[in-house]
């Protein structure tokens, strides 16, 4: 149980449920209807000779569903340099982050007797003082240990890492150079400030039906993890992006250090795939600047 704590409080970012078929030209990106079965991009330029690759992940997948995906193996394994949304840093990890505050949460204040029972039980052997964790970061954890353990039934001895990480270890292993976009203690902050100021029985609410899901096994409630297997993708490039705070402003600031490493290597970057969608999305952006951005088949 240690490690399915330590290996969900690397907190998902919530994917939004979308579907699509995107057709690319040099400098443009042309949409027409149905679904595009990718979540791979091959990213070039004319004022180079590098070739890059754009990957969209769910975090709570990980080595069995990467390992599957040969020709996005392959797309890894020749780049020089691998940008991802944060690096694991010893001493800086969420773990020793949520340890090191002073306040904690009273928890009676937004779960019933039942679910904290069921919340001192999952974190009776955890290192991570649950008690410091807050009401949102807290409805986060849940919501990845949800699509792990429920939707893609892993075991609670597996310690396998989430995409992103087995990602990262895949690179180091090839002596891949590594980047983050952000650091551990932004990403912390991001997901509180996103519901800042939502009323206690809101909080109370979500985290009542998320741990009601967890305890009955609510597979019906498995849409996102399916459709992401499927890599059945609506990209919807010219929907706006309508939260600024995790989508909008993340990706502009990403993007000065990918477009810096582009210029220079070949580069695999991979971040949640709700970064490549929409207006504001990585694959706009990277078109908006001449980039030809090439759906490619990941298996």
């Amino acid at each position: 149980m240690e490690q399915i704590i330590k290996r969900i409080l690397y907190f998902l970012f919530p994917l939004v449920w979308l579907t699509l078929q995107v057709g690319l030209v040099q400098g443009q990106t042309r949409i027409n209807s149905g679904p595009v079965n990718t979540i791979l991009f091959k990213v070039t330029t004319s004022e180079s000779n590098n070739v890059s690759y754009l990957f969209g992940t769910h975090h709570a997948f990980g080595k069995e569903f990467f390992d599957a995906l040969t020709n996005a193996g392959k797309a890894l394994s020749s780049g020089e340099v691998l940008i991802k949304e944060n690096l694991s840093i010893p001493g800086h990890t969420a773990e020793d982050i949520i340890n090191a505050r002073t306040g904690s949460t009273s928890w009676e204040k937004y779960l019933g007797k039942e679910d904290l029972t069921y919340i001192e039980d999952l974190f009776a052997d955890s290192p991570t003082d649950f008690n410091k964790i807050t009401p949102t970061e807290m409805h986060v954890f849940l919501n990845r240990h949800f699509k792990q353990q429920i939707c893609l039934n892993k075991a609670p001895e597996d310690i396998s890492l989430s995409l992103d990480d087995y990602i990262a270890s895949k690179a180091v292993e090839q002596d891949i150079k590594l980047y983050g976009l952000e650091t551990t203690t932004e990403q912390i902050a991001l997901i509180n400030k996103d519901v800042e100021g939502m009323p206690r029985k809101i909080h109370k609410r979500r985290l009542s039906i998320i741990i009601e899901k967890i305890r009955a096994r609510h597979t019906s409630d498995c849409e996102e993890t399916d459709w992401y297997a499927q890599m059945e993708i609506d990209y919807q490039l010219q929907a706006p992006c309508t939260n600024a705070l995790m989508l909008t402003d993340r990706n502009e600031k990403w993007m000065e250090t990918i477009v810096e490493l582009l210029s220079k290597k070949n580069c695999f970057i991979a971040v949640g795939l709700s970064h490549l969608m929409y207006e504001c999305g990585l694959i706009n952006q990277l078109t908006a600047l001449g980039y030809t951005i090439t759906p490619m088949e990941a298996k």
